[in-house]
């Protein structure tokens, strides 16, 4: 086999490739047995016609598009392996020259992974942000705790006020025409919650039960529905009940009813004890983001088209598997948000491209620092994995996950520890 490369434009490279007669030969020997049941020709039971019979009755050249097939499938990858090419898609075959007794010569034009140049990614400068436990955000789950175990009595004398719960029959009107989804009865609508769009709810202020009034409301431009997007409309609604709530004192009473705990400030010590975990894990969060977008900032690539494109497909492929656990189409969700495939491409466009040149840039970095990962790394990231499925039976788990899913899991722990690198080389400035 003979093979010349030449790079015709960035990211893609081109080979001619020359497979010896006797190699083509074999391979029309090969597409001949592999196809023999097709051949019908008088005297012969079917699947037992002789090749020169085939020959003679359809012609050699009606095996030549298995015989290279064959040819390819045995060269090609043996091509790219000799050459070190990593290709990104499959390649384009254009066939020079072919038949029996003759060298087969093509060509496979390929685009490839890009070359990326990295910039400064040791010793970033990155900002870090600190977020303190707020005296206002343990009021918040507080009064959360006091809204979830609220007694709901109802009203018997006056107005519907903010903070009350209004039972309400109601039906939508858009240019006089009642629109689908636009009714509902014996809804509790909380006043002041926010759930209806626009002012609907102030407008209810003042109601006694068994008043009706007409709530004029604009839809918001991007609403979801394209037939209501940005429209006026009018609601005729009747007020048929009033509730109010009535929220439990935040005594020692209440932290022993809600709560493991037997006084008030252990329940308000175990808030805050909550929310500065959740508020470590986000600067950390934060913080790793922020020095890797700063890394890829600093670093060139020309991205292929065809990776962008493969990326955005995953990304449309995962939404649609994630809709699927919520019992929804793929077809649902874009009449819900009047979107379409085009649409959410484009969308999602500028995120996938993000996403690739991340991946190279990180792939790239794990190569400059020639770093490994050991069996006893890719085990803990086995467990990692175990422990979410199988919990009691981790270790049984280990063995099937690193069967299965070795590589992925390698790619996982060579991030995460690129990553890691990335992180405790960075300059913080707070």
């Amino acid at each position: 086999m003979e093979v010349k490369m030449e790079k015709i434009e960035v990211n893609v490279v081109k080979f001619e490739v020359k497979v010896e007669a006797a190699k083509f030969n074999e391979a029309l020997n090969k597409a001949f047995k592999k196809s023999a049941h097709r051949f019908n020709v008088p005297g012969f039971r079917k699947g037992k016609v002789p090749m020169a019979m085939v020959k003679k009755y359809y012609g050699v050249e009606v095996l030549f598009e298995e015989a290279l097939n064959i040819c390819i499938d045995e060269t090609y990858p043996q091509v790219i392996k000799d050459n070190a090419i990593r290709p990104v898609d499959y390649p384009q075959i254009e066939v020079v020259d072919l038949g029996e007794g003759k060298d087969l010569v093509y060509t496979a034009k390929v685009t490839v992974y890009p070359e990326v140049e990295l910039g400064e990614y040791k010793a970033v400068e990155v900002k870090k942000v600190s977020y303190e436990v707020s005296e206002e955000e343990i009021s918040k789950q507080l009064k959360a705790m006091q809204e979830k175990n609220a007694r709901v009595e109802t009203k018997t004398e006056g107005t519907v006020e903010n903070g009350n719960i209004a039972v309400i029959d109601f039906k939508g009107f858009v240019d006089d025409v009642a629109f689908e989804g636009g009714e509902g009865f014996d809804y509790p609508l909380e006043i002041g919650s926010g759930t209806f769009i626009g002012d609907f709810e102030p407008q209810l202020v003042g109601l006694k039960v068994g008043e009706n009034k007409e709530v004029n409301v604009t839809f918001p431009e991007n609403y979801g529905k394209e037939e209501l997007n940005g429209k006026a409309a009018k609601f005729e609604v009747t007020v048929k009940e009033i509730k109010v709530k009535e929220l439990p004192e935040l005594d020692d009473e209440f932290a022993k009813e809600v709560s493991e705990f037997d006084t008030i400030e252990e329940v308000k010590a175990d808030i805050e004890k909550k929310v500065k975990e959740q508020n470590d894990a986000r600067e950390k969060s934060e913080f790793e983001e922020a020095v890797v977008n700063k890394v890829v900032d600093n670093a060139k690539v020309q991205i292929p088209e065809v990776m962008i494109e493969k990326e955005v497909d995953a990304m449309i492929k995962d939404l649609e598997q994630r809709l699927k656990y919520q019992g929804l189409t793929l077809e649902q969700y874009y009449q819900f948000t009047g979107n379409d495939n085009e649409k959410m491409k484009s969308f999602m466009k500028e995120r996938a491209e993000r996403k690739v040149k991340t991946d190279l840039v990180l792939d790239a970095v794990t190569k400059a620092e020639k770093m490994e990962v050991t069996e006893e790394e890719l085990k803990a990231k086995a467990l990692e994995v175990a422990k979410m499925y199988s919990a009691g039976e981790e270790e049984k788990m280990v063995e099937l996950i690193l069967n299965a899913q070795k590589e992925m899991l390698k790619l996982d722990a060579l991030t995460a520890k690129t990553v890691k690198f990335l992180v405790e080389n960075a300059k913080v400035t707070e």
